[in-house]
């Protein structure tokens, strides 16, 4: 039964389909905090689009000092673009207490630095939790909309909102850095390749252990 399965039983399965993800998909710790704004609401292909305009090389302390409506139109094929310059201003000045400097962010301790993150104009907790996890070390669950479709078609009794979601997950899933970075990455690809809005059951991996799949199935018998 698909309720028997642990959430590391899961991760396992999906690691062994599709093998290590190495996210984030980006050049450097900071685009991919660049990143983590500019892909609310909008594809990666967008975001992509957004980061060549920014430059691959572009700094903190040069992306401070550049005017809100250069850098809204610079980021404007990642869409909302006003509001995710208004959005990567606040951020930056926030990060600017800490120098611009990663590591001295990596300092702080995992629940002080949360909350600073959930303070900063536009930073909700999936955006701060992926910015927590890919670039400041600090692991964690994701209770994204992939993770909370897959979830929820495997059968799993989950509560409905993030914060509930992702600390019911928490509770028994190892706190190790790598396992939560690939499980995220992992719960995204399958997501793209199975379990779509409208999911693709028949060679789906997780078919034996699903729900969603099993009824599907049993009903072709």
């Amino acid at each position: 039964m698909a309720e028997k399965l642990s959430y590391t039983e899961l991760y396992r399965k999906l690691y062994q389909y599709y093998g290590p993800q190495e996210w984030w998909p980006s050049t450097s710790d900071f685009q991919m905090l660049i990143s983590a704004i500019l892909v609310q609401r909008t594809n990666w292909k967008n975001v992509e689009l957004a980061l060549t305009n920014l430059g691959e090389d572009i700094k903190a302390g040069e992306l401070i000092q550049m005017e809100e409506a250069v850098l809204a139109e610079k980021i404007r094929p990642s869409g909302f673009y006003r509001m995710k310059a208004k959005k990567i201003k606040a951020w930056l000045h926030w990060f600017q207490k800490y120098s611009f400097h990663i590591k001295e962010v990596q300092k702080v301790d995992q629940a002080v630095l949360r909350k600073e993150l959930l303070a900063i104009h536009g930073i909700g907790e999936e955006t701060a939790d992926a910015m927590m996890l890919y670039a400041f070390d600090k692991p964690g669950f994701i209770a994204d909309n992939y993770a909370m479709r897959l979830f929820d078609r495997i059968g799993y009794c989950l509560p409905k909102t993030y914060h509930a979601f992702k600390t019911e997950v928490e509770k028994t899933f190892p706190h190790d850095l790598e396992m939560h970075q690939e499980f995220h990455a992992l719960i995204v690809e399958h997501g793209k390749q199975y379990c779509k809005k409208t999911p693709l059951c028949e060679n789906c991996p997780l078919v034996s252990v699903c729900r969603m799949g099993s009824e599907k199935t049993n009903a072709l018998i």
